[in-house]
């Protein structure tokens, strides 16, 4: 097993489409480091379900009846505890979904196209797991550009960026920026294993989930602006 010694990762599917639940639980259970351990049809069975019992990571639908993907994810975070929080990761048909950066607003760690490859969603889940976001660097920059607003210079609150220090300050400015972290070492002439270092400072340092929502405060506090390179 690659992601747990003891154990396979623990996945759980909220979907109001069967097919869907059922094409995702088999290409998870062929794995031997996951297995899926909980169904849901709808976001408020999920809230009930996953308030009782622990997994690690929840690829959750948009649109499902009675409760949403983003409301579901949202009540999830705020009612579960730090250390029993699963990953989320969210699911939708587009590819540039107005409905996605909401639900990364409310704590997600990304999405991921429901017409998917297996091995992107493989990858997807082992990813999240490790605290990264599921969405790649490009994508998060062309997501962003679309669909965050940018408050003019007066309104925007950049007191969150105090605590960072300079060189933090140009690790997420290239983060927002769309770079990898291979790409930021190179364009800082770092170790790549440093840059990791600093965007784990980054995201302690802004409270952030993970690099999606490290980036969104780039944009917001005006450090990154859309169509930037």
């Amino acid at each position: 097993m690659t992601e747990t010694a003891d154990r396979p990762l623990r996945v759980a599917l909220v979907d109001d489409q069967p097919l869907v639940r059922t094409g995702f639980a088999m290409v998870i259970d062929s794995q031997d480091d996951m297995e899926v351990v909980l169904q849901a049809t709808d976001g408020a069975e999920a809230v009930r379900e996953l308030s009782a019992r622990s997994v690690d990571v929840v690829l959750m639908d948009v649109r499902m009846p009675r409760m949403d993907g983003i409301e579901a994810t949202s009540t999830l975070l705020e009612r579960l505890p730090v250390e029993r929080a699963p990953k989320i990761i969210v699911l939708t048909t587009f590819d540039l979904d107005e409905y996605v950066v909401a639900a990364i607003r409310a704590g997600a760690s990304g999405f991921l196209l429901k017409d998917a490859q297996p091995e992107d969603l493989l990858g997807a889940i082992r990813t999240v797991h490790r605290g990264d976001a599921v969405i790649a660097p490009s994508a998060t920059r062309r997501l962003l550009e679309r669909v965050v607003s940018t408050p003019e210079p007066a309104e925007q609150d950049t007191s969150v960026l105090a605590e960072l220090t300079e060189r933090e300050r140009e690790v997420l400015t290239l983060m927002g920026r769309g770079r990898s972290n291979r790409e930021i070492g190179a364009q800082l002439f770092v170790a790549e294993a440093t840059v990791k270092t600093h965007v784990g400072r980054v995201l302690a340092k802004l409270g952030a989930r993970d690099r999606v929502q490290a980036v969104i405060i780039a944009f917001e506090t005006g450090l990154v602006t859309p169509g930037e390179q």
